[in-house]
């Protein structure tokens, strides 16, 4: 009896995750493919970590590409290929999502590569929150070294895909889960449990002067990082775009984090990111 017990519960959770992948009735309507419109993309790609994986954002607790702000094609985000999407029909069934749980900048050159080898038109980029939760404020990725990596990444694009456009997107505020969540038992557990980027979320409760400084050590560490991405993007050229810290500005509540881990954006969440990066320039 245990045994077919347990062998039910992993069908379920199957289905539950095809579920998921394939998509959830009840959410935003599907897009009407528009016409074709060459002067916007036909393709894209999506380079990043667990945030643009959409992680956590479905019934399990795995990535969920179909919800992610980028590439995702449910009915819950109206994420960048589906407003695309409803711009110009050429770009249906075109979209890659290269972005890996745990990615860190020094792995945004291998990602580029692949959208290199896929030969897209559109590439949006966001990195750099795993640099920042490392085990300790000692062990952040140092500024130069995020630079170098983004840099070598954006010469690949560059060199291999010359007229595509690429999206820089700032990493968002991080501190800000802090501010919003340390007071919820729920959170500080799931932070505790899962080992949550201890640099800002070990021992939450506490306003010693060493916590409150290692919090402002993330903090900091996030705005240099996002200089960075906005001049790398702006050495790059008239094909890079900048999301000009619109990322980094939204002021998150609770209800557009997941309620597993109090880490990464719920489909509202991701449904934010969407609607506050999306290039203007595509918005014909």
């Amino acid at each position: 009896m245990r045994r077919r017990w347990t062998t039910a519960l992993f069908a379920l959770a199957a289905i539950l995750a095809l579920a998921c992948e394939e998509g959830s009735a009840g959410g935003r309507a599907d897009r009407t493919p528009g016409p074709i419109n060459s002067s916007l993309p036909s393709s894209m790609a999506a380079l990043g970590d667990s945030i643009t994986t959409a992680h956590g954002a479905c019934i399990t607790f795995t990535r969920c590409k179909r919800q992610s702000w980028s590439t995702g094609d449910s009915g819950l985000v109206d994420s960048h290929y589906r407003r695309l999407l409803a711009r110009n029909r050429a770009i249906k069934d075109n979209a890659h999502n290269f972005a890996e749980p745990g990615a860190r900048v020094a792995d945004l050159p291998g990602q580029a590569q692949k959208a290199v080898d896929a030969n897209v038109e559109y590439v949006t980029i966001l990195i750099g929150a795993n640099d920042v939760c490392r085990s300790s404020v000692e062990e952040m990725t140092p500024v130069e070294d995020f630079r170098r990596e983004l840099d070598t990444s954006l010469d690949i694009l560059k060199g291999g895909l010359p007229k595509a456009r690429v999206l820089v997107v700032s990493i968002p505020d991080l501190n800000r889960l802090w501010v919003i969540a340390h007071r919820e038992n729920q959170a500080v557990r799931a932070w505790a449990r899962n080992g949550t980027c201890p640099p800002l979320l070990a021992n939450p409760s506490s306003e010693a002067r060493p916590d409150v400084e290692r919090r402002a050590a993330v903090a900091e560490r996030v705005n240099e990082y996002n200089a960075q991405l906005a001049a790398a993007c702006k050495a790059y050229g008239r094909q890079c775009l900048y999301d000009g810290g619109a990322a980094h500005r939204v002021q998150f509540h609770t209800f557009q984090i997941n309620r597993r881990d109090w880490f990464h954006p719920s489909s509202e969440g991701q449904e934010t990111l969407a609607e506050v990066t999306f290039p203007r320039r595509f918005a014909v």
